[in-house]
């Protein structure tokens, strides 16, 4: 008896249609989940407007004077994240032998590390002990950085300064990158004064508003804190300055320059006294390749244009310029004679400003920024 051959049925359609429409249904979800995260972020954006009057909180009652020694104090404090270990996931580069470099976190490796980074800020700037200190990535309440108020940290541990803050990032919760969201952030640009402050305000940059990097781009700013100067009419003008980082070709920077240029110009030619200290994101001071390094030159570098400055406007020269660097690369570790490092910080001054400068060398141990200080008198 032969036996007979069964042919295998073919799946039912309604089987094939459920597995197809439960596809759609994914897809049409998270299309209606990215778009309404994309209506949330866009909802939430703003910029801050334009000559906004900042608190000054704590203010001091002593008055700077002409011909005395003063020293102010520059420090991008990388949101307590930047010790020697870690690299940022936005950081390119490329090592000489061609290998590509990317760095990998997008917040702090912990709450321990935003701390002991704050304290050892504190620590070196006690040590240098400033008149006046302009400090940048200051968080106050962050994703990034644990949400340890570093802001408030700075404040208490030198009672004896004014303040005044100017918010520059301020953003709801970034879903990117996916791995490690950089969530919502509240930070700024933190200045301190042991003298007299008369009021300050905080001036807008123009930034990138192409989509979508305006709602991952900085609200670029730079704050002005006016300081009356005893028994004359003028003011010390001190800005506190940070400037973009990742504008390609570094047309923004330029324009931010010019912002910059147009107002400091109109302070000086009312007779007062003009400081800008901060993060140029530009190179200050050498060249591109003034420091031993293993890497190739990143695409975010840019020299500093000195033409866009008004007449009677200079950078002022570290002393010890061609032996240590500002910032360090970080799209890796930091390695001495490894990582590509530069000069991006330091103080633009005023023809009736006296000054010198030294880059302090921290080693990078708690940010990739390291301090300038400014010694200086009103002529």
């Amino acid at each position: 008896m032969k036996q007979q051959l069964r042919v295998p049925k073919k799946a039912p359609m309604k089987t094939s249609k459920k597995i197809w429409l439960t596809i759609l249904i994914i897809v049409l979800v998270l299309l209606a989940c990215a778009g309404g995260y994309v209506i949330y972020v866009s909802a939430n954006y703003y910029r801050i407007e334009d000559n906004t009057t900042l608190d000054v909180t704590n203010n001091q009652t002593q008055r700077v004077k002409t011909g005395t020694n003063y020293a102010a104090v520059t420090w991008n404090t990388g949101f307590g994240a930047y010790n020697k270990e870690y690299s940022f996931f936005m950081d390119t580069g490329e090592m000489k032998d061609g290998t590509k470099t990317r760095g990998t976190s997008s917040r702090a490796a912990s709450q321990d590390v935003v701390e002991t980074d704050l304290n050892g800020d504190i620590k070196d700037l006690k040590e240098l002990d400033p008149d006046f200190t302009l400090l940048q990535e200051v968080d106050e309440d962050s994703t990034r950085s644990y949400y340890v108020n570093m802001k408030q940290g700075f404040i208490d541990a030198f009672p004896g300064y004014g303040s005044v803050f100017a918010s520059n990032f301020h953003s709801v919760y970034l879903l990117y990158p996916l791995t490690e969201p950089h969530g919502s952030v509240q930070a700024g640009m933190l200045s301190l004064s042991r003298y007299k402050i008369t009021d300050a305000v905080r001036m807008s940059y123009p930034v990138d508003e192409g989509f979508p990097e305006k709602y991952f781009e900085l609200d670029r700013c730079f704050s002005v804190t006016r300081i009356p100067v005893e028994g004359t009419d003028k003011q010390l003008v001190l800005i506190n300055n940070h400037m973009s980082a990742y504008d390609e070709g570094g047309t923004i920077r330029e324009e931010q320059l010019k912002t910059l240029s147009s107002y400091i110009g109109a302070e000086y030619d009312k007779g007062n006294y003009v400081i800008v200290g901060g993060d140029f994101n530009q190179i200050l001071t050498g060249s591109t390749d003034s420091f031993e390094s293993e890497q190739n030159v990143p695409d975010w570098v840019q020299e500093f244009d000195s033409t866009l400055l008004p007449a009677g406007f200079s950078v002022v020269d570290a002393s010890n310029a061609d032996k240590v660097a500002t910032v360090r690369g970080a799209d890796i570790a930091y390695e001495k004679g490894t990582t590509y490092t530069t000069i991006v910080d330091g103080f633009i001054v005023s023809g009736n400003v006296q000054a010198t400068a030294e880059n302090i060398d921290t080693g990078f141990d708690y940010s990739d920024h390291n301090p300038v200080q400014l010694t200086f008198s009103l002529k």
